[in-house]
């Protein structure tokens, strides 16, 4: 979950603390996947349906939802097509003194041994993406969350961080990020699930033909003009989450867009479960 809105950044991150823990956690003992199988060829992402965003917790989805992406720590939504989100490129703010402490080389650092914060996101620090080294330790303790995701039945998992080099004063590389990617993403294959590019637009086709990512989810890209960047690699294996505090656009004129994601809905910036203040949710 990424929000390009300054303003709500620190309700976002009580959001994240709350729904999305666990970088670091093994896989429940004795779990056998329910959906997707390990080594088994991924279940197709549905490219028609709606889809719901789930990571300020998990609910019951509205009536005709079909595709459902909630936390790792979660389980997926019965009878839907289901995401797993995984933060690939940073701690969780929950799991950063984990990190610091038991991973302190996969874990970006400035000149003096500090470790290098996401502006937006003080709770969250960067993973080191430039040594194969540092790669090999993010993919392991990941491997862990991912193979989580399978043992609990989801069919796909998001990797969200992808663009944390933009972030990172120039430490970090498009080039290594895209190596932690592909990593990941064999990763997730070798579980049998699907993974998907998160936002990261300027890839172009790299996010497909260099780390092998199967569909895409992106935040706003109606509202940035950027939904080509994705449509144009992925068809129609994109999802889009617009988010009703910034969305200029009537909900109408959005669904009437020809060149929209089929697969777009509108929530609330802080994705709060059905029932709770300022719940959003409208589809096509």
């Amino acid at each position: 979950m990424r929000s390009r809105n300054p303003v709500v950044l620190a309700a976002l991150v009580a959001v994240v603390v709350l729904a999305s823990t666990g970088c670091a956690a093994a896989a429940p003992s004795g779990a056998s996947p329910t959906g997707a199988a390990a080594g088994a060829a991924p279940r197709a992402l549905p490219t028609t349906g709606v889809p719901d965003y789930q990571l300020g917790g998990g609910y019951a989805p509205p009536a005709g939802v079909t595709v459902v992406e909630r936390d790792s720590t979660e389980r997926p939504a019965a009878g839907t097509y289901g995401i797993c989100y995984v933060n690939g490129f940073q701690t969780q703010p929950g799991e950063r003194a984990a990190w610091l402490s038991d991973h302190p080389g996969a874990v970006l650092r400035t000149s003096s041994g500090a470790p290098v914060s996401d502006p937006g996101w003080p709770d969250e620090v960067l993973l080191d993406t430039r040594t194969a080294t540092a790669r090999a330790t993010i993919t392991e303790v990941l491997g862990r969350t991912v193979a989580r995701c399978a043992d609990r039945g989801f069919d796909a998992v998001e990797f969200d961080n992808l663009d944390s080099w933009t972030r990172s004063g120039g430490r970090l590389t498009r080039s290594g990020n895209l190596a932690l990617a592909a990593a990941l993403v064999r990763v997730a294959h070798d579980e049998g699930l699907a993974a998907a590019q998160k936002n990261t637009p300027q890839l172009g086709t790299d996010g497909q033909r260099r780390a092998g990512f199967d569909f895409a989810v992106a935040e706003e890209c109606v509202q940035y003009d950027e939904c080509a960047a994705y449509t144009e690699v992925y068809g129609d294996r994109v999802v889009d989450v617009e988010y009703a505090d910034t969305l200029e656009q009537d909900w109408s004129d959005v669904c009437a867009m020809t060149d929209r994601p089929r697969m777009t809905i509108l929530r609330d910036r802080e994705l709060v479960p059905a029932g709770s203040d300022g719940y959003v949710f409208e589809h096509c």
